[in-house]
């Protein structure tokens, strides 16, 4: 962790702005105060009762009115047990809310942001920043900060009512005090930098695991099993020695604390026993009782508050990296005020550069023009700018320079979600959620009813495939379509995008990798889905784009050809001409 993260562990201000959640639940936190009070009053009572119960009644031998003290102390037990109940449920009640209010907004927060960020951010450390992390804030209010302040306050309590009581036992416990405050500082300054490196071996640890279950296909197919498994093995044993820092200053610092109680509690019993024979108005046996059970609750929460205070600095940290990505300003400028609810479809990139990192371009200068209606392809080698350029229609990213135009205005004049409902696209790569087909079609859009997308179905001819499946499409596809073939995911992907009626279509790479049989059904559902709108092809197979009114060819960021497929044909040593002629006689070969 950074110098300036551990500052901030006791940043008065990043706990002033934990607190501000606390505000709607002002209610339940004043009643979890209360039970705070309460258990430090009725547990500090109980001994002071028995002293008197003891000291009057019993030493004395009068019978008369001890049951009246019994009955107090049950009381101020039950009372104890109460307050203990409220407490817990309570406090437990009030961290889970916040935590739930915080995630909430984390998640909204996480939803406006740019690609790029997603692009440089590791997802294992975003699901502990929006899980892990959250519980730990929660445990702020469950067992950190509430339960220091009782324990503060019990402590304050018993410690007046003891110098009350007998002032020689208290400076008696107060003399050993300080041995357990230096031991509780040293122990809470190693902790923390334990604590510290264990929540940064969880992160590790999420992370990796994420990506190496994700990527659990790449790992096997190269046989790379060992390998991951020693990595993890080496990340496991950093997160193990992590905790035993943790478990080897608790069995140090615990049985320490334990022996100063106990020397304090032999050394209380010893002068008081000597002062109760010796003296006739010496330490009376109940005071020397009461301090037998003072004694616990002094120390006790002395040495606990440690593991407590711990606790708290658990969830500061963790607050903080939440606070961090709250904090992140990486939102695409959404400050349009055009509501675009429908595009005639016409589009232009004026002089457009962009770069993914800073000073790299990766568009230079791209201008071209798309009529409505049009089906334009661009081609070109991995790298060319191809999907980049979609990337940018739908403002996934912002652009450097230049300017995209639909219809002749600006995208930027444009709300996000009306620009991105009136285009849809269809990538190589579909992504599907562990849901039913229809679910995944409609992505929960109440708007678009089951019968929509079976007509939708029929209408591109995938109907008969999706009846095919076990509860057609109520079919549970799994985390990522796994029960689906790569053709029947991008089935799947045509109809969500043509269900949606949108205005533009963009075409991704979309038959690169699938069976003859799903590419003729893609075929037939392409030129279904691109009539009559503007459609964006960009693929690699050049057979599949002849049709196309334009084609736009790419290399290294720049637009080196433009033209129709037998346009492009006859120019001498053209880019297109040989990309064409090297796949054809491929084909040949083939």
């Amino acid at each position: 962790m950074s110098k300036e993260e551990k500052k901030k562990i006791f940043d008065v201000t990043l706990f002033k702005r934990l607190l501000q959640y606390i505000k709607p639940y002002r209610t339940v936190f004043v009643i979890s105060l209360f039970c705070v009070v309460g258990l430090a009053i009725f547990g500090a009572l109980r001994p002071y009762v028995l002293k008197d119960a003891i000291d009057v009644k019993i030493a004395n031998k009068q019978y008369d009115g001890f049951v009246f003290y019994m009955l107090i102390m049950l009381a101020l037990l039950v009372l104890e047990v109460v307050a203990q109940l409220l407490f817990i449920y309570y406090a437990s009640w009030l961290g889970q809310s916040v935590v739930k209010d915080i995630r909430v907004k984390l998640f909204k927060h996480m939803l406006k942001f740019k690609m790029t960020y997603f692009d440089n951010s590791s997802v294992g450390v975003l699901i502990t920043r929006a899980v892990t992390d959250m519980e730990r804030i929660a445990d702020i209010f469950g067992q950190g900060l509430f339960m220091i302040f009782s324990d503060l306050l019990k402590m304050v309590v018993v410690a007046g009512i003891m110098a009350i009581i007998n002032v020689k036992l208290s400076l008696i416990v107060f003399a050993t005090m300080p041995i357990i405050i230096i031991a509780t500082k040293i122990f809470q300054k190693y902790m923390k930098r334990a604590f510290e490196d264990v929540r940064t071996e969880v992160s590790n640890l999420n992370s990796f695991v994420q990506e190496r279950v994700t990527g659990m296909k790449i790992l096997q197919l190269f046989t790379r099993e060992d390998t991951e498994y020693k990595k993890f093995k080496a990340i496991n044993e950093r997160h193990k020695k992590g905790w035993l820092k943790t478990v080897w200053y608790n069995s140090i610092f615990f049985p320490v604390a334990e022996f100063v109680s106990s020397f304090t509690m032999a050394t209380v019993v010893l002068v008081g026993g000597f002062s109760t024979v010796a003296t006739i108005q010496g330490t009376t046996v109940g005071e020397l009782i009461s301090f037998t059970m003072f004694i616990p609750m002094l120390f006790r929460p002395l040495y606990q508050i440690a593991n407590k205070f711990n606790t708290l600095q658990m969830g500061m940290v963790a607050a903080d990296r939440v606070f961090k990505v709250l904090d992140t300003n990486s939102n695409i400028d959404d400050t349009g005020t055009i509501e675009a609810n429908h595009f005639k479809g016409d589009i232009a990139f004026e002089n457009v550069t962009f770069s993914y990192i800073k000073d790299e371009k990766v568009l230079k200068g791209i201008s071209f023009d798309v009529n409505a209606g049009e089906t334009v392809a661009i081609v070109g080698a991995t790298g060319a700018g191809k999907s980049t350029i979609i990337n940018l229609l739908n403002r996934f990213y912002d652009i450097d320079s230049g300017v995209i135009k639909i219809d002749g205005t600006d995208v930027k004049e444009m709300t996000l979600s009306s620009l991105r409902n009136q285009i849809a696209v269809v990538l190589q790569d579909v992504f599907l959620f562990a849901d039913t087909i229809l679910n995944n079609i409609t992505l929960n859009n109440e708007y678009i009813t089951e019968e929509d997308v079976i007509t939708a179905a029929k209408a591109i001819g995938i109907h008969d495939f999706i009846s095919t499946l076990p509860g057609g499409y109520h079919y549970n596809v799994k985390e990522r379509g796994v029960m689906l073939s790569s053709g029947q995911r991008q089935l799947i992907s045509f109809l969500r995008a043509y269900v949606t009626n949108p205005s533009i279509l963009i075409l991704d790479e979309a038959t690169s990798s699938v069976d003859s049989y799903s590419e003729q059904l893609i075929q037939d559902a392409t030129d279904t889905i691109t009539k009559g709108r503007t459609s964006i092809v960009i693929a690699h197979r050049l057979a599949t784009i002849q049709q196309a009114d334009k084609i736009i060819v790419m290399d290294a960021g720049k637009i080196v050809e433009m033209g129709t497929h037998k346009s492009l044909l006859k120019k001498k040593d053209g880019y297109y001409k040989n990309l064409y002629e090297v796949q054809f006689l491929n084909a040949e070969i083939a």
